[in-house]
């Protein structure tokens, strides 16, 4: 109610302003120059000002590359390296021919600001000049596109083999869940009509693949071991989002969606990387004076999330599952603590 209360104000504010400006302005000698047609002079301090702007524009462009770069995530799977190049590539393009047409369009309204006396040439059309400003982008963006297809292809086409490590992701409102194969190596049937009760994820009790299946509220990943992740929703449309890993995938009802990545940095090595130290112990002071914290919430401590990118629903912004990569010793003493879908549905 008080920031309505605080917008009210401030719109009312704005009007009794408008209003003053309009009197203002009634109240003004008659011979005033009211003329709607620009001078000299307002050409002069018009073309002034796009300097300005520009030198204003650019000194926030550089800025803001130095100050926000700094919360550029670190990579940590096997593909993210080409993933950042590719980015990289496309962003260094995108800035060479914007700093180019920026300071152009700036210039010439300067340059060719209105003047008396000064008539405007007409020029109908250069079809060299057409024809070398389409064909430079047509070419541009090819490279890039079948640069972008490769490094897709590459990532999307996880070869399974024995090494690979399948895991379903299972999305609904608001929550993931994490499903492993057992000893088979195969994951079992599952299906929405299936859910009931304990069985949240709908995985068939008849199919003899999904009684060593093992079902877990925190993904932990073997490093340096290639996973293959399918992905199912219970409801609406999820979007699995893996931002240090440079991984994203939609998680479609009704159909299973995949992609794969091999994890290259582990929880503890990302943790204790200089990049994350910095960034802990800035956020650690910030939330050291929030009051609006209680005592368990003052410290943090950084771990990797899978997170949704769609707006699902009234908590999408809650909707996270934690992820812990460790070493191949530690992910084999975690996997076989757990236990299986046969033990779990036995017991109910």
């Amino acid at each position: 109610m008080t920031a309505l209360l605080i917008i009210i104000v401030a719109a009312l504010l704005g009007i009794t302003i408008w209003q003053i400006s309009k009197i203002f302005k009634l109240s003004q000698p008659i011979e005033s120059d009211d003329s709607q047609i620009a001078t000299n002079k307002d050409n002069e301090t018009q073309g002034k000002l796009f300097l300005v702007f520009i030198v204003f524009f650019y000194g926030l462009m550089l800025y803001s590359f130095w100050s926000l770069s700094k919360f550029y995530a670190p990579a940590a799977s096997d593909h993210a390296e080409d993933y950042d190049q590719l980015f990289f590539i496309s962003v260094a393009l995108i800035m060479f021919v914007q700093v180019i047409t920026q300071f152009m369009l700036h210039w010439f309204a300067f340059k060719y600001r209105g003047q008396k006396g000064r008539k405007a040439i007409f020029y109908a059309d250069n079809d060299k000049l057409e024809f070398i400003w389409t064909i430079i982008p047509v070419i541009t963006l090819s490279a890039l596109i079948i640069y972008g297809l490769f490094s897709w292809s590459e990532i999307m086409n996880v070869e399974e083999t024995d090494e690979t490590l399948v895991v379903e992701i299972y999305a609904y409102q608001f929550a993931w869940r994490a499903r492993y194969s057992g000893e088979d190596r195969t994951l079992g049937e599952a299906n929405v009509r299936f859910i009931e009760g304990i069985n949240q994820l709908g995985v068939s009790e008849t199919d003899p693949y999904a009684k060593d299946d093992i079902i877990t509220t925190v993904l932990h990943l073997p490093v340096d071991r290639p996973v293959l992740f399918k992905f199912r929703s219970q409801d609406v449309l999820h979007s699995a989002y893996f931002p240090f890993f440079r991984s994203q995938m939609n998680v479609v009802p009704g159909m299973t969606t995949q992609f794969g990545f091999t994890p290259t940095t582990t929880s503890k090595e990302i943790r204790n990387s200089d990049y994350m130290v910095d960034k802990v112990r800035n956020i650690n002071e910030i939330r050291e004076n929030n009051d609006n914290l209680g005592p368990d919430e003052k410290s943090y401590e950084f771990e990797y999330y899978l997170l949704c990118n769609k707006i699902c629903g009234v908590s999408h912004y809650n909707m996270q599952m934690k992820i812990v990569v460790e070493t191949e010793e530690e992910y084999q003493k975690w996997i076989s603590e757990q236990q299986t879908f046969g033990e779990l549905t036995a017991q109910n």
